[in-house]
């Protein structure tokens, strides 16, 4: 394999995780809101957070399409 494509197979796993990651974090945030506060997070939240969300999968598509992140994150409450 060629360095350069070595490397943007690389950039191209990182990104990935980090999509993975961050749609993993915004779960917790909205499992521990509703823990802390007894009831669901604000509406504003969960809004914001699926927009957030939404655009961590668009990346980790675009650079690692069909893996099973957006079945596993659609499968989030």
């Amino acid at each position: 394999m060629h360095q350069d494509d070595e490397l943007k197979e690389m950039l191209s796993d990182l990104i990935w995780l980090n999509a993975l990651i961050a749609t993993e974090l915004i779960q917790i945030t909205e499992n521990t809101s509703q823990i802390l506060r007894k009831a669901a997070p604000p509406e504003a939240c969960v809004a914001e957070h699926a927009a957030l969300r939404a655009t961590a999968l668009d990346i980790a598509d675009r650079y690692r399409p069909g893996t099973m992140l957006r079945q596993h994150v659609g499968e989030h409450q």
